[in-house]
């Protein structure tokens, strides 16, 4: 058995992550929404969504090495840096964050939706298409 590619795997589960989560939210348009709504108006749920995210962000960030020559390893570190901050942000911000995707929501919920279902499955297939 060979060495395991964290970025292979680290694809595959954020990119089945995000497909799903996408297509949850076309099956049950509030939901997004709803989520947002609750989080707004829990402090617990505040610093529990801000702090999970966090740790997710640091083991991604921390797991997969930086190659350069490896598009995919660099987009998923990136994406492990960019939870970090956006966790960061919920923990600190989480009036003006909410506020923005409310917002957002309200207007492009379908569009957000598709978007995911889209970045999920690109993110599934490269993930996948790593395995021998």
């Amino acid at each position: 058995m060979g060495p395991i590619d964290v970025t292979a795997w680290s694809s595959l589960m954020l990119g089945l992550t995000a497909l799903f989560a996408g297509i949850g939210a076309l099956r049950k348009p509030g939901a997004w929404r709803t989520m947002i709504e609750e989080v707004e108006r829990s402090p617990a749920l505040q610093f529990v969504c801000g702090m999970l995210e966090l740790l997710v962000g640091m083991v991604i960030y921390l797991a997969n090495p930086w190659i350069p020559e490896d598009l995919l390893s660099c987009i998923i570190k990136a994406l492990g840096g960019f939870m970090m901050i956006e966790a960061l942000a919920i923990l600190g911000f989480v009036d003006i964050y909410t506020q923005f995707w409310l917002r957002s929501l309200t207007h492009m919920h379908r569009g957000w939706a598709m978007s995911t279902v889209v970045l999920g499955l690109a993110l599934s297939v490269a993930g996948a298409a790593r395995f021998h």
